[in-house]
């Protein structure tokens, strides 16, 4: 994700989370550690290549690493791409980029009415560990703490990988912010 791509992100953002959508600021703010060699943060975008020429993003990830644990910031798909496997797509290149981190673990939250959510993680090894009451706001839905083990070993995401080149996917561009530089 580069700064150019905050607008279009916002946009699927608000479809998807209209009650609980980040800002314009949390991206920035986040994009800002994205890069150079003191990098803390990792974020993709999946585009398309859209009907009237161009590309247009269809989901995005981000990533925060903090010592050896990292944390899912953000991960959505555009609602007509749900099933094509691209969020095990997108979680894949997450849990990449903890590995290169060298993060031990990788935590996450998760609104407790997002079953599907629930189920993509559980596919990756993510075990549910607790609950935020009132985590997101201002619907006071509470949120399912998950967390894995040893990302880089995330039998699941290697076969998540295997399934997603099998299926209907449209040819996506998985494109991330450099964590080097």
């Amino acid at each position: 994700m580069r700064w150019w791509d905050i607008e279009p992100v916002l946009e699927l953002e608000k479809d998807l989370f209209p009650e609980d959508a980040w800002s314009r600021g949390m991206f920035w703010s986040d994009l800002a550690h994205a890069r150079g060699p003191q990098a803390t943060r990792r974020y993709f975008v999946a585009e398309e290549e859209s009907p009237q020429g161009g590309r247009r993003i269809i989901g995005y990830g981000g990533l925060a690493a903090a010592g050896d644990v990292a944390d899912v910031q953000t991960i959505a798909v555009a609602r007509e791409h749900w099933g094509t496997g691209l969020g095990a797509v997108l979680l894949t290149e997450l849990l990449r980029a903890a590995t290169a981190f060298e993060c031990a673990e990788v935590m996450l939250e998760c609104r407790v009415d997002n079953v599907r959510a629930q189920k993509l993680y559980e596919r990756f090894g993510f075990e549910p560990i607790g609950f935020r009451r009132g985590y997101y706001q201002p619907g006071n839905v509470d949120a399912l703490v998950m967390r894995l083990r040893d990302p880089s070993g995330s039998v699941s995401a290697r076969e998540a990988e295997a399934d997603v080149q099998q299926t209907d996917v449209p040819h996506i561009d998985v494109q991330g912010t450099e964590s080097n530089g």
